[in-house]
């Protein structure tokens, strides 16, 4: 054995000698447990595939709780986005239901002044039209048969007028 000893800080100090053969033992039992324990942590550093299963299996607990954590966030997103979709859906139908109404009202009070309008026409022109027009209207009431016939040759002239005309445009662009 030699006079130097490694430390507790890990630097070389000198030894003491032993004072009796229990005191010696005593050494050999500290020198050997330190030994074992540097053995051990030497082992363990040269162990590389252990310490790589070592290593991935943390990473894989990490990236466990990870997924755990991100599912829950997305999850509480997912809850949060809906409520937002449906407070705005409720407020845009609150808001529809409200211009709906409103639109219905202005319509119902323009087809009311459209109505007054068109009676006050109504009078206005039974009042303003001659008799005589009175008196054909009346004619034509007692005959429909006639005011047929005559509606009917009227259309025969203006379907043949209009004929007329188609010829001509096509003959001119021809």
């Amino acid at each position: 054995m030699t006079d130097r000893t490694q430390g507790a800080d890990g630097g070389s100090a000198r030894a003491t000698g032993a004072k009796g053969p229990d005191e010696l033992r005593q050494q050999i039992e500290q020198t050997r447990s330190r030994l074992g324990d540097t053995v051990e942590e030497l082992a363990a550093k040269a162990d590389v595939k252990g310490r790589a299963k070592a290593r991935a299996a943390d990473l894989r607990d990490k990236a466990g709780a990870m997924t755990v954590q991100l599912r829950s966030s997305a999850v509480h997103a997912g809850h949060r986005a809906q409520e937002k979709a449906t407070r705005a859906g409720h407020r845009a139908q609150e808001k529809a239901s409200h211009a709906g109404h409103r639109a219905q009202e202005k319509a119902s009070h323009a087809g009311h002044g459209v109505q007054d309008r068109v009676a006050q026409a109504g009078h206005t022109v039974e009042h303003s039209v001659p008799h005589s027009v009175n008196d054909a209207v009346a004619v034509c009431r007692r005959n429909p048969r006639s005011l047929m016939i005559a509606g009917a040759a009227g259309a025969v002239l203006v379907t043949a007028g209009v004929l007329l005309l188609r010829r001509g445009r096509q003959s001119r662009l021809c």
